[in-house]
């Protein structure tokens, strides 16, 4: 996978010849190693980059973040000696702090709401008026390539019968997820405008569910156990200033927001993000982040208007990105058992299955910002 220097994303790796897991910036196929370039161009950045993991840069804030990536621009296209790195070993690049999933796809949440209340209002009556979401599990995000274990947990039956196992009905969710850099003080909500202060950049998120085990547990207090066992997440992170190119207005409100939600009169945050998910290396969908009813910057201001703080390495995501295609299984074979071009059909994941999603948004002067890939493949219950 390639990368261009308008996209230069973050990660952390290490080699084979090099166990340490580093910093690095991904350029073309290979990787420039920040530690080592920033020691023999500019010592200056070696407190941002330094560690086994992006929580210095992304703690340093928005006028580091600026001026470290105009000097690697400067730097790759002045041909100055930058160190690469080949073949490298790609780990979970920040600490995540805090997790919270977000339902921010119209299509996606009025699909479901025809399949599980049929007959009635599709949206809930307060999905139009703000960003809804609940708080997930930190400690379970995996970075790509990491083995899904099939999850275990009550499930119910058509019949009513109580049973414990693995889950039967097991499921992905093509989202974006956002990664938080500075903090923000406990008691102060996040304004709309504030959004580029606080979020360094973006990343592609598989938030895998156990469609089973959360049918039964998840009234009244939400998702549990149906989603807390794994969130893969790329590698490689994104910063925003890449998307200056793709940024869109949403889809027309149709209800009033509230001043805290009204993004009509700020820079629209809107992204032009195209989907594609492979499963089993079969292309099954193309959804599209540009028809999404809620930008990242209305879930960050919702997210901390109660005072809720912020900390770095808090990563919230969209939830199923279903806009145009759908983004999730449940969805793909809603109304025919999915098929696959080997001769077989999904409802739901079967173990060794493998699902990538991969997600590319237009760049300046016709160029491709690409997310990279979030990768994962599901193994038997242990």
């Amino acid at each position: 996978m390639s990368f261009g220097l308008e996209t230069l994303p973050y990660g952390v790796f290490s080699t084979t010849d090099d166990p340490r897991p580093r910093t690095g910036v991904a350029y073309g196929a290979q990787v420039v190693d920040l530690p080592a370039t920033v020691a023999r161009l500019d010592s200056s950045l070696a407190g941002a980059v330094a560690g086994p993991s992006l929580d210095a840069l992304l703690a340093a804030g928005p006028a580091v973040w600026a001026s470290l990536r105009a000097t690697l621009t400067g730097w790759l296209t002045s041909g100055a000696p930058v160190v690469l790195a080949d073949d490298p070993i790609m780990h979970l690049p920040f600490t995540v702090a805090d997790y919270v999933d977000f339902y921010a796809s119209e299509q996606h949440a009025t699909n479901l709401g025809r399949m599980f209340r049929p007959g009635q209002e599709p949206l809930t009556p307060n999905w139009k008026h703000l960003p809804i979401g609940y708080h997930g599990r930190a400690g379970t995000v995996v970075v790509s390539g990491t083995e899904v274990v099939r999850p275990s947990g009550q499930r119910r039956a058509p019949s009513g019968e109580i049973s414990f196992g693995p889950s039967q009905r097991l499921d992905i969710e093509a989202e974006l997820g956002f990664v938080v850099g500075t903090p923000s003080r406990l008691g102060q909500p996040v304004p709309l405008e504030d959004f580029e202060e606080h979020v360094f950049g973006v990343c592609l998120v598989n938030d895998w569910s156990a469609r089973d085990i959360q049918a039964w547990e998840y009234v009244p207090l939400g998702p549990f156990l149906g989603k807390s066992f794994a969130t893969s997440i790329s590698p490689w992170v994104v910063p925003l200033a890449a998307f200056d190119h793709a940024r869109v207005s949403p889809p027309p409100r149709t209800e009033p927001l509230q001043p805290y939600l009204d993004d009509e009169k700020t820079p629209p945050w809107g992204l032009d993000i195209r989907f594609e998910i492979r499963l089993n290396g079969q292309v099954v969908s193309r959804p599209s982040f540009d028809g999404m009813y809620w930008t990242g910057a209305q879930m960050l201001a919702h997210l901390t208007a109660n005072g809720a703080s912020l900390r770095t390495g808090d990563l919230y995501a969209s939830g199923t990105v279903s806009s145009g295609s759908p983004g999730s299984l449940i969805e793909l074979s809603w109304k025919s058992p999915l098929e696959l071009s080997d001769g077989t059909t999904r409802t739901f994941l079967e173990d060794g299955d493998e699902v990538v999603i991969t997600a590319t948004a237009p760049g300046p002067a016709g160029t491709t910002i690409n997310l990279g890939a979030v990768t994962g493949r599901i193994t038997a219950t242990r």
